[in-house]
């Protein structure tokens, strides 16, 4: 058994704590057992595991997190060509970078002047699906939740086709590690028809398993740094 200390259940003496679960075999996980004290122990695990993350992408230097966005760029501006002809006229959801986050926004900006309407995602009622609102270079922001800088009441309402989804972790298998709000996977849910949705992060906060519960939505495809690691087309 693995002595990572993140692996904080895997010792608290539980009987079957989903930790041990993908050293053993990582494919037993049943995503469709709702058992409460498992969905409990999968909550604190993944707790840990963002806490983790999101300490390892901070103490990532400047440089090489300016490199790191490069290349996404290059990745997202190839798929979007190849499988968009990209996307002129269609719309397209981006973030606005955060907690150290890859820094895609000369890559909004780029599309936009290409006539692709893009937009930023906006928590408008709590633990509801987002709302999204177009953007462009001259928008002029106003802080949304958590004091992330948002288009304001009056930026156009629309809905992408095309959706990033930042990253705080991710599996081989198109599944995401947010930040624990919900708030993407509910959006999915919620949108008729659903967008292509590509999972933006850093190569290194590759997780075995994220432990699906009924919830998790995967993606369609991820990029990282090092370029499609996940892609259910080809699949």
């Amino acid at each position: 058994m693995s002595d990572d200390p993140d692996n904080f259940r895997c010792r608290s003496g539980f009987s079957s704590p989903p930790c041990y679960a993908a050293e053993i075999a990582p494919d037993y996980f049943d995503p469709l057992a709702v058992d409460p004290e498992q969905a409990r122990d999968v909550a604190r695990w993944r707790k840990a595991e963002r806490v983790r993350l999101r300490a390892e992408r901070q103490d990532i230097a400047v440089a090489d997190r300016q490199a790191i966005g490069a290349a996404l760029i290059a990745h997202l501006r190839e798929v979007l060509r190849e499988r968009f002809g990209g996307a002129r006229g269609r719309v397209f959801s981006a973030y606005w970078p955060i907690k150290g986050e890859p820094d895609l926004r000369p890559l909004m900006a780029e599309l936009d002047a290409a006539g692709v309407t893009v937009a930023l995602p906006i928590v408008e009622t709590k633990a509801a699906p987002l709302t999204f609102r177009r953007w462009t270079p001259g928008t002029k922001m106003v802080r949304g939740d958590w004091n992330i800088p948002v288009p304001p009441p009056d930026a156009p309402e629309v809905t992408p086709e095309i959706a990033l989804a930042p990253l705080v972790g991710w599996t081989a298998e198109g599944y995401r590690l947010g930040y624990g709000g919900g708030y993407f996977d509910r959006t999915l849910a919620a949108l008729k028809p659903r967008p292509f949705v590509i999972g933006i992060g850093f190569d290194s906060a590759r997780l075995q398993t994220i432990f699906p519960q009924p919830h998790d939505i995967p993606l369609d495809l991820i990029l990282t740094e090092a370029g499609r690691r996940s892609d259910r087309m080809t699949e």
